[in-house]
């Protein structure tokens, strides 16, 4: 068993996918469209292992993400890079480009080494070795 993927709803589904595109090599498949529906989606890849859907859909409602406060539901997702110079790297560049950065690369207590990056929507990134 594994997971196949995660889903996330989007306000703005062509930003979103142009984000995780330019910064994680993600390669999108050919947007979907249920005119019913009034639904939309593009697939990620990552190379392999889990997926990342990304959905925008006409009446959907939409939370307030501050990123300053935690809620409950999906944390976080980590996205791995093999080395601390990699993480590194990857966020100052992120930072340099204007990429709201949440946590500086650091080891954390449970022994990951990351940082932390919001997506144009405010979802939480941890890039990791």
């Amino acid at each position: 068993m594994h997971i196949e993927h995660l889903a996330i709803w989007c306000k703005d589904l062509e930003a979103m996918k142009t984000f995780y595109v330019k910064w994680f090599n993600a390669t999108a498949n050919t947007r979907y469209h249920n005119p019913v529906k009034q639904f939309s989606s593009y697939f990620l890849t990552f190379g392999e292992g889990v997926r990342l859907e990304l959905m925008e859909m006409s009446g959907v409602i939409f939370t307030h993400n501050d990123l300053n406060h935690v809620y409950t539901g999906l944390a976080h997702f980590a996205i791995s890079f093999g080395t601390a110079e990699e993480v590194n790297r990857l966020t100052a560049v992120m930072r340099n480009a204007g990429v709201k950065i949440l946590g500086e690369p650091r080891f954390t207590g449970d022994g990951y080494y990351e940082s932390v990056v919001a997506d144009p929507e405010g979802n939480r990134i941890e890039l990791t070795i």
